[in-house]
């Protein structure tokens, strides 16, 4: 299964930061790849906000959607991503902030396996330098919105 993590210091409050994270609806704007979102539920219990939501993914011929369960964890400064749906056999998603003098660390960790074998392959070899890129997109995104000069 493709795995992959990436860890950023973003300057930006740790809260812009969660919220620009869970701003599924404007990803096709930033993220790469990313061609269509669509946020189906959107609740509060407790000290979580449950989000259900799909994205299309894709690059040239290549598209996809799939249904994600996020949780955000309001105590834990966390967000726990799984699938519900789509080419995807599993798709585990965790990020976590930690605020310091204006700036957040942001640890993003991917671990995902398609039902197409040969494409999982493909993937794999590819995932790091994808991740990268969307690292660097929401990095990007928080520095447009957040400091501008």
């Amino acid at each position: 299964m493709p795995k992959a993590s990436v860890k950023r210091l973003i300057q930006c409050k740790k809260e812009q930061l969660i919220d620009l994270v869970l701003d599924i609806e404007k990803y096709p704007i930033f993220v790469p790849f990313c061609l269509d979102s669509k946020v189906y539920e959107r609740k509060e219990k407790g000290d979580l906000l449950l989000i259900i939501a799909d994205l299309t993914i894709g690059k040239g011929p290549f598209k996809d959607t799939y249904k994600s369960d996020v949780k955000f964890s309001k105590k834990n400064d966390s967000i726990y991503v799984t699938n519900l749906d789509g080419p995807l056999k599993h798709l585990e998603n965790k990020w976590h902030f930690k605020e310091e003098n204006n700036f957040t660390e942001v640890l993003f960790d991917v671990d995902f396996e398609l039902k197409n074998q040969f494409l999982n392959i493909v993937m794999t070899k590819s995932f790091q330098f994808g991740l990268d890129k969307i690292a660097d997109a929401f990095q990007k995104r928080a520095d447009e919105l957040f400091n501008k000069a």
